[in-house]
Formats: structure tokens, sequence, C-alpha cells
């Protein structure tokens, strides 16, 4: 059960990344403290290259980047349990290229801070993000979408963009 919501202020955290070049990169590190001053747009998924995620959740983002960009929103990123290096190798797949940040929540630390994790131990993929998607202005919630069920609803970028 979500422990957050609109008006709170977000939990500290730090994420893992590989920033894009043309060459792989080592991980490098990200705080959410980054974030103060900004308008981020969060999307959770519970795994880089699952099906929904890679068909459904993601791609709207990329495809509609332009129309965050133009509604004031300085960063756009998309968060799982999966290691930086499968993050990285799902945004280089997606041609995210440096539009939308691919960060790693490793054994989804932050999100538990959330209360936003999905136990998938019975089919063996252990402790994941949930799906939903944050609008963060100056690290304060400003809209909160969870899905309530399998499929993209309220975290897919068309509710995201009609709250902004």
């Amino acid at each position: 059960m979500a422990s957050v919501k609109v008006g709170d202020t977000i939990p500290e955290g730090t994420f893992q990344y590989v920033p894009y070049t043309p060459d792989l990169e080592n991980a490098t590190s990200l705080s959410t403290n980054e974030w103060k001053g900004k308008k981020v747009v969060l999307f959770s998924v519970p795994g880089a290259f699952t099906p929904t995620c890679h068909v459904n959740h993601l791609p709207p983002y990329l495809q509609k980047y332009d129309e965050f960009k133009a509604k004031g929103v300085d960063v756009i990123a998309v968060v799982a349990a999966n290691d930086p290096f499968v993050m990285s190798g799902w945004g280089r797949v997606e041609g995210l290229k440096d539009k939308i940040l691919s960060l790693s929540d490793a054994n989804a630390q932050w999100n538990s801070k959330l209360g936003l994790t999905l136990d998938l131990t019975d089919k063996g993929f252990g402790i994941r993000t949930a799906r939903y998607a944050l609008i963060i202005d100056d690290l304060v919630i400003k809209y909160f979408g969870p899905e309530p069920g399998p499929g993209v609803t309220a975290s897919g970028a068309d509710a995201v963009l009609a709250a902004l």
C-alpha cells in the first residue's frame, strides 16, 4: 500500500544509472536532491523488457517527449528494480538516448520508502517496483498515478500529460 500522496515531499534517495554515450560507460549515481527546483516526471515499471513495460508503458513517453518538454518538464525518468546496465540496455534498445533517464532502484529501496513495491517472488522475480507515475515539482509530489491492477492507465503518458 502506498505511503505517499499528493503534497508530500519525496524521500531522499540515490539511483544508479548509466549516462547515455555512444560507448557504454560505467554506472554513476543520481540523487533525488538534484531535482530540487525542477519539474520531474518519474514513472515506475516492474521490469525492463517485460511485455507491458516494454510495449505499452515506456514507448509513449518517448513518442510524446516534446509534449512533456512544452509543458515545462525538466526531467523525464523511468525507474525499475533492474540493475543499471539492464536499464541502460533497455534505454538503448528503445532509443531513449539522453531524453529519458533509465534509473535503477536496486532492491526497490527507494520505492520501499514510498510504499510502492510489488512482490513477484511467486513468479521468481523477487521484489520489484510497482507501476505508477509521479509529477514532482521542487521535490513535492503534484500528481500520483498508481495502477490499481494490470495495464497502463493512471501511470501512462497521456494521463500524466493531462495532469501537467
